[in-house]
């Protein structure tokens, strides 16, 4: 299971009349710890905004995050209650989720976790809302590239080597 961080930035910004405003920005990030959280946030917003301050980072509970290709920007936070039967105590219980996915509007959002969801088990769709979140940032591991043989002066090639050794 993903654990999401939400990084606060703020930076200036000077407007088409020169005037600066200070803009906040919100981004959600995949990371293993607050340090990979921090360091992914700098390392991702170095290049769009090279002067930033990261005003806050925290950990968000969310159960899972739907990447929809429909071109949204909005990110909605929709809760959802499972309701599972307790054989222990032999009542109904609702079990809270928390679903992060981007759509146009909230109709959109309610429409795509209504077909994420499906029919399975029952649930209730309690509540959902846009954020402000602009940008969502998944974890992808880096190809880690081969290693490249350290040579030094004074390695030589094994023909040399069996050669000298062994005489034909």
């Amino acid at each position: 299971m993903a654990t999401w961080f939400q990084a606060k930035i703020k930076f200036v910004q000077e407007d088409e009349k020169g005037v600066a405003k200070n803009i906040n920005q919100v981004y959600l990030f995949d990371a293993v710890s607050y340090t990979d959280a921090e360091a992914r946030a700098y390392q991702h917003l170095a290049a769009e905004v090279p002067d930033f301050q990261l005003a806050g980072l925290t950990k968000m509970k969310i159960n899972e995050v739907f990447f929809e290709e429909n071109s949204a920007e909005i990110w909605f936070k929709c809760k959802v209650s499972y309701i599972v039967f307790d054989e222990k105590s032999q009542k109904e219980k609702k079990v809270p989720y928390v679903f992060l996915l981007n759509a146009h509007t909230i109709k959109d959002a309610y429409m795509i976790l209504e077909s994420k969801l499906g029919t399975v088990q029952d649930y209730i769709i309690t509540d959902i809302g846009a954020t402000k979140i602009l940008d969502v940032i998944p974890y992808e591991e880096e190809e880690a590239a081969p290693e490249e043989p350290v040579i030094t002066s004074t390695m030589r090639p094994l023909s040399e080597v069996l050669n000298n050794e062994f005489p034909a």
